[in-house]
């Protein structure tokens, strides 16, 4: 079971958390039956991001088998049979439209704009997958455009209407953590190699500036965010003031990088972190209190 788990990986459905932002960032986390409709959709959106890691590893057995760490994977090293992985794969595949379908008819719910940004995820990552991960700046927008479509995805299926600067500010902040991943991984290079054809895009100087940039729209999305009318008018005013907690993760965090030149990826950083941690936690915090708290 470990192996057709570490296929799938299941490791990687923390990210698809972010289809419950709309629930939280709207206020609506202590309603029942928006938040199992956001826990439908964090299966479905894992199940389809396994798929995608099937054909990943699928398409790349021969390349993987020659590359130190990736020859582990349990299609390289032979722990999984192809025909074991195409099968985990239309099971997968059979269970995202089970799911999509019961929810539909059990909620009433009409998905079709839900379904499409599924079926949007699932095709612009095929591509990612045999094309766009080979080109420099479209593999970190294309990184970027797919958490945007895990937010959406939330929205979608609760009917909780997203604002523009909360989808913005989702884009800029998964820039940030794909050009922070791209630093890491040409400072490693320069000892063990180049291990992706897209590296050939970037240097050191480029990824320090745009992570500078990124940040920075992000702080700057955040504020706008948290001084748009409709976010002023739903909680109280002081909402504003938790944008100093984020100014100082992100000062952190770009200490951590440029500074004393951590090359891990920035989640791996927050996971370290304890600054980065403390403040996260004083801002969720402080953002609850002013949400649920009123």
């Amino acid at each position: 079971m470990k192996k057709y788990l570490k296929l799938i990986r299941v490791e990687q459905w923390v990210k698809n958390g972010f289809v419950f932002v709309p629930l939280f960032f709207s206020g609506n986390i202590l309603n029942i039956r928006l938040f199992e409709l956001s826990f439908i959709a964090f299966f479905i959106f894992s199940f389809t991001a396994s798929c995608i890691y099937i054909i990943n590893d699928y398409s790349d057995i021969e390349s993987d088998r020659n590359h130190p760490e990736k020859k582990n994977r349990p299609l390289a090293s032979g722990a999984i049979s192809k025909s074991s992985a195409k099968i985990l794969f239309l099971i997968l595949l059979g269970a995202i439209v089970g799911l999509t379908i019961i929810t539909q008819s059990v909620f009433e719910l009409n998905l079709w704009k839900f379904g499409i940004i599924i079926l949007s995820y699932f095709q612009m990552n095929i591509a990612y997958t045999f094309r766009l991960k080979h080109i420099a700046i479209i593999d970190i927008t294309i990184i970027a455009l797919g958490f945007v479509l895990r937010v959406l995805a939330g929205g979608y299926i609760t009917g909780i209407v997203i604002t523009q600067w909360a989808l913005l500010l989702t884009f800029v902040l998964a820039l940030v953590l794909a050009i922070g991943k791209r630093r890491g991984e040409l400072i490693n290079a320069q000892l063990t190699g180049k291990t992706r054809k897209a590296l050939d895009g970037y240097n050191i100087q480029f990824a320090d500036i745009a992570l500078a940039i990124s940040c920075t729209l992000a702080i700057v999305c955040y504020l706008m965010f948290t001084l748009s009318p409709e976010v002023q008018e739903k909680f109280h005013p002081r909402i504003f003031y938790t944008v100093i907690f984020v100014v100082f993760a992100f000062l952190r965090y770009l200490q951590q990088t440029l500074v004393y030149n951590k090359t891990e990826s920035p989640t791996k950083i927050v996971y370290k972190d304890r600054y980065i941690q403390i403040t996260l936690l004083i801002w969720f915090v402080a953002f609850v209190y002013q949400i649920y708290a009123k």
